[in-house]
């Protein structure tokens, strides 16, 4: 296989779904003898990226200001200097910044690739990252949202590449440490001998965690909630309204915030129920597939990413959006119930192959 030369662009290397994919992607690149480079404006997990092989250029490409436009120069800069054979860009900010690097970008230019990882919304801003050489499209749900309303700049049809999570990392096999158990009951010990219903992700109006909250107060009080942060760095308006609603349930016992930082496997292992409550259809259900990927059984509304994770891997777990009866329902009957999520095939090394088999084609089949 031809050995390729990859930059990959996003605005910073902190914590979130798409930092986590492009760190997976840059050690999966090196393993298989790719030169993987990423260009950010930095964050703490530009040491891992460097651990596993991986080159890192810092450019101040993550505002939203004219100041961040300027930066074309120097990033088609970096671009002559590397002459990698494709760019992969992964965010709006730095997409723009890349367009007009255009400009300075020496011939042939390398193919550039976008990742539509949300639905983004349709004004001028967002249709940059349709208007690239090649799209892919994270799921079913974004491709078809690509296709009503960027379909027409698009160059090609997008290419539909699921997410995928490290079978490796969160797997059914995996067993925390005692002293880490015994640490958790010691901070949470009204958590022990509950069955924990844990619902990932940052704190964020549409990620449901007020629908979260008014389930567990309908659910027997056998049940408890964990809410998975980070949460220290939230907006406190939005946290303070969080703990006024669970006063009102007057479920203070039964309802706790847990800022999770590189355990959130362990709090998977922990939980009875992993569950998924957006407000707005998710491109994707990461959070889900990894519980899944380790036997948890998954919850969350039918619509979107999240429902199509369900129907492939759990379609137990699959509720009509605000039917908070029925969510209840379906959260008792599973919880005592032996059927979990199995043959969860969406993985990482399989996303991370189909990604470098579409570079290779594309290179194959490309005509200036």
């Amino acid at each position: 296989m031809r050995k390729l030369k990859i930059i990959q662009i996003l605005p910073t290397l902190n914590t979130g779904g798409v930092e986590r994919g492009v760190l997976d992607f840059n050690k999966y690149l090196v393993g298989k003898g790719h030169q993987s480079y990423v260009i950010s404006n930095g964050g703490r997990q530009v040491k891992n990226l460097i651990d596993d092989g991986g080159k890192h250029i810092h450019l101040q490409i993550a505002e939203k200001s004219l100041f961040t436009l300027f930066q074309a120069k120097k990033l088609a800069d970096v671009i002559n200097e590397i002459s990698p054979d494709i760019i992969h860009i992964r965010s709006r900010v730095p997409a723009w910044v890349l367009q007009l690097s255009k400009l300075f970008i020496k011939n042939p230019r390398p193919l550039i690739f976008s990742t539509f990882h949300g639905l983004y919304s349709t004004p001028f801003y967002s249709r940059i990252m349709a208007s690239f050489d090649r799209v892919i499209a994270i799921s079913k749900t974004v491709e078809t949202y690509i296709y009503d309303n960027y379909e027409r700049h698009l160059k090609k049809p997008p290419m539909l590449i699921y997410r995928g999570s490290d079978e490796s990392y969160f797997s059914s096999k995996f067993e925390p440490k005692q002293e880490y158990i015994d640490n958790f009951y010691r901070k949470l010990p009204d958590l022990m001998d509950k069955k924990i219903v844990a619902f990932p992700g940052r704190l964020s109006s549409w990620k449901g965690q007020e629908s979260f909250i008014k389930l567990i107060s309908e659910l027997p009080d056998d049940f408890s909630g964990l809410i998975v942060g980070p949460y220290k760095n939230a907006k406190k308006k939005y946290f303070n309204r969080l703990n006024r609603l669970i006063e009102n349930y007057n479920i203070r016992n039964r309802v706790f915030f847990y800022d999770a930082k590189e355990d959130i496997r362990e709090i998977y292992y922990l939980s009875d129920l992993v569950i998924n409550l957006s407000t707005t259809p998710e491109p994707f259900g990461r959070t889900i597939l990894e519980a899944a990927m380790m036997g948890k059984k998954i919850i969350g509304w039918d619509r979107g990413g999240v429902g199509e994770v369900l129907e492939m891997f759990y379609p137990q777990g699959k509720v009509e959006f605000g039917n908070f009866k029925s969510l209840a329902e379906t959260v008792k009957n599973l919880s005592i119930s032996d059927d979990k999520p199995s043959n969860v095939f969406l993985t990482s090394d399989l996303m991370h192959s189909k990604t470098v088999l579409f570079y290779l084609d594309t290179l194959e089949n490309k005509s200036w």
